[in-house]
């Protein structure tokens, strides 16, 4: 067994300070924002980089108007398909709690939409084609993955099932005190590290527009499908079956992956067939 490191929230108090007679603070800077900063980050290096190649469909000077499009679409996606997907009930009893992201919350799948629907918009502004502006920003998104598990791992959410593994680590913000897999942990190596060697090596070369973007959302769709088996099912949707606990085994993330897989099988499939067509 191993015990959790106790690691502080919040990563920097400043403060308090009086202002005009007022006190104002304590300013708390969370690892949680602190990770969503160094995301954005790595996507930003990689983006400018990557725009340097020769077939790259974003030149280097719309590097930073791609990256502000991006950051907006994961944020308000990401939280609005938390409270959509996994707390709704909550949000209808508390509407303030959308904006409190630095309590944790934010859904990778409401992040995804959010993030295509700015592709769109940034696609038009600068008359560039959605798979081709896809297939640029998919190599970018592992990094943020990455930082986003170890923001959930420094929180204490989203630990895993009790397991009695060598590595099942006790987490002291666990009312049951049980021993579990560090599924955060897990899904920073797979989501993260490992999605990003792999997407990255892919993309070293030019690819038919939707390759890239659809392994990558094959990618992960497996490796969150996975990795759900050994995750703490969300402990609203503990007792609801009929749909997205089909079986009573599937939770609600495994449920969301299944399109994201079929929809990267079928980007993949249409490449194909558009170099079929184009050699025909």
């Amino acid at each position: 067994m191993l015990n959790y490191p106790q690691i502080d929230p919040v990563a920097l108090s400043l403060g308090p300070f009086e202002f005009a007679d007022r006190v104002i603070g304590p300013l708390q800077i969370h690892w949680y924002g602190i990770m969503y900063l160094l995301a954005f980050a790595c996507a930003w290096m990689l983006a400018m980089r990557n725009s340097q190649r020769p077939w790259s469909p974003v030149a280097k000077t719309q590097v930073e108007d791609l990256i502000v499009y991006g950051a907006w679409g994961v944020i308000l996606g990401g939280r609005f398909g938390y409270m959509l997907f996994y707390s709704a009930d909550k949000w209808l009893d508390d509407p303030g709690m959308i904006i409190r992201i630095w309590e944790g919350g934010m859904s990778f799948h409401g992040g995804l939409i959010g993030v295509v629907l700015a592709l769109m918009l940034y696609g038009r502004k600068h008359k560039i084609g959605f798979l081709s502006l896809a297939d640029f920003v998919a190599p970018l998104v592992p990094t943020g993955l990455f930082f986003g598990r170890l923001g959930n791992f420094i929180g204490q959410e989203l630990w895993g099932r009790p397991s009695d593994v060598p590595w099942a680590m006790l987490f002291p913000a666990d009312p049951q005190q049980l021993t579990r897999h560090p599924s955060q942990l897990y899904e920073a190596l797979l989501e993260g590290a490992l999605l990003f060697l792999i997407i990255n090596w892919y993309a070293r070369k030019p690819r038919l527009f939707g390759q890239i973007s659809g392994l990558f959302l094959i990618l992960y769709g497996v490796f969150r499908f996975a990795v759900e088996f050994v995750r703490q099912p969300d402990p609203q949707f503990a007792n609801q079956s009929p749909l997205f606990e089909w079986l009573g085994w599937m939770t609600r993330g495994q449920a969301l992956c299944i399109p994201m897989i079929l929809l990267g099988l079928w980007f993949m499939r249409a490449s194909l067939r558009q170099l079929a067509s184009r050699n025909a």
